[in-house]
């Protein structure tokens, strides 16, 4: 079969896409705005850039017309924190996906607690093992949606001691959640290793 992306609806050219580029990792991102009221929301269309200096990306799709809370708390105050959401914190991560009213608190909405930050002002989820706090780098507006794009440079991570292997964090213990397509989601917890060629 061949499919001509042109010919695509956007929803269908959505759901192709999702269900050829998987699994996704997902950034569960915090961000607060100008007010200082805390946001939570995950994003699957994320991944790493370069490592100098530490810089992810993070794709934000507009919603009925207008920019989500996350891209214009970071369009406001220029910071995040980025979470890779284990799976016993899924189900929460999920719900804080949920289109809530703008300053409404998703830490709050999910039964999450917070962990104050060290060089950004967004609260990180106490409970998640991996975090890396972040500033915008880069902001650029892309496609018909519109989407916002931001590439984010890590500034400082938070790593917990019980998800490090020889001071690296590990898939199997970290046991990240990725995205698949619908409300289907993996881990990272079955790992196998294929030599690279010389």
């Amino acid at each position: 079969m061949q499919i001509r992306s042109a010919d695509l609806s956007p929803r269908d050219a959505y759901r192709l896409l999702i269900a050829c580029v998987v699994p996704r990792p997902i950034a569960w991102v915090s961000t607060v705005d100008a007010e200082g009221r805390a946001n939570l929301a995950p994003f699957s269309f994320f991944g790493g850039v370069t490592a100098r200096p530490p810089t992810v990306v993070v794709s934000v799709g507009w919603t009925k017309g207008r920019r989500k809370d996350t891209a214009a708390n970071l369009l406001a105050t220029g910071e995040a924190v980025v979470h890779l959401p284990p799976r016993p914190l899924a189900e929460k991560m999920v719900a804080t996906s949920a289109e809530a009213a703008p300053g409404e608190d998703e830490f709050e909405l999910a039964g999450l607690t917070k962990a104050r930050s060290v060089d950004v002002r967004p609260p990180r989820v106490a409970d998640a093992p991996l975090a890396m706090e972040a500033r915008v780098a880069h902001h650029m507006p892309v496609g018909e949606g519109p989407t916002d794009l931001f590439l984010l440079e890590v500034v400082r991570f938070h790593l917990r001691d019980d998800v490090l292997r020889d001071g690296l964090p590990d898939p199997r213990l970290l046991d990240a959640v990725g995205r698949l397509g619908g409300s289907s989601y993996c881990t990272s917890t079955e790992v196998f290793d294929i030599p690279r060629p010389s």
